[in-house]
């Protein structure tokens, strides 16, 4: 719901982060998502423009118009590649510290100029999702652990979060939306702690809390 509804603040904290989070332009931006896994890491080089997938079901047809053909960045894809291989990834494992050492191993992308957003989620279960005020006593549980050990640097915690955490089950009933978050702690850097830079709410029970990760530690 982001790309079109206006209501939600947190859509216009993302088409203000430009101008109010991340000032210095980068050469590139490499995007970190949830919504694609294979049985082994594979790097897909674009010369062209990217086709617009919609792998989502039931949202308003408005979303299944938009278009975003992004130019490939065949140079960052190779380099990509050839950090992942030479840091000896070669299955897909569904647990933190895995995310969190692919992060790790992308972490020279930064010294090159690059940008690295993991896009996920606080809190995604969208079955718990209701036009109701207030937030969900889970939600805010989890949601509140999850910004404590982030904040502090806790990130042994955070990749295992899904047995440390109240309500992580309630919070994530499938655990993919936290895979961006890991491989964004590991590029940021085991001593680099986090600072919470937006935070809102939607539907009761979604959470909006965005984070930014600096190389040094504070």
């Amino acid at each position: 719901m982001l790309s079109i509804d206006d209501s939600l603040h947190a859509r216009h904290f993302l088409k203000s982060f430009k101008e109010k989070v991340f000032t210095q332009k980068p050469n590139s931006i490499l995007v970190i998502s949830g919504h694609w896994e294979t049985s082994e890491p594979i790097v897909n080089c674009i010369t062209g423009l990217n086709d617009t997938i919609h792998d989502f079901y039931n949202f308003p047809q408005q979303m299944y118009q938009l278009k975003y053909q992004a130019p490939g960045a065949p140079t960052l894809a190779k380099r990509v590649k050839e950090l992942l291989k030479s840091s000896g990834f070669k299955q897909i494992k569904k647990d933190g510290t895995h995310h969190f050492n692919i992060g790790k191993a992308l972490s020279p992308l930064k010294e090159k100029g690059v940008l690295i957003v993991g896009s996920g989620s606080a809190t995604h279960n969208l079955r718990a999702l209701r036009n109701a005020p207030g937030v969900a006593s889970w939600a805010m549980d989890f949601d509140s652990w999850l910004k404590e050990s982030l904040v502090n640097g806790r990130y042994e915690d955070v990749n295992n979060c899904m047995t440390k955490a109240p309500c992580a089950k309630i919070a994530h009933p499938y655990p993919d939306y936290l895979y961006p978050l890991r491989v964004a702690m590991g590029a940021a850097g085991g001593n680099a702690k986090a600072e919470l830079i937006h935070h809102s709410w939607s539907k009761h029970a979604l959470s909006y809390a965005s984070y930014k990760f600096d190389s040094q530690p504070k």
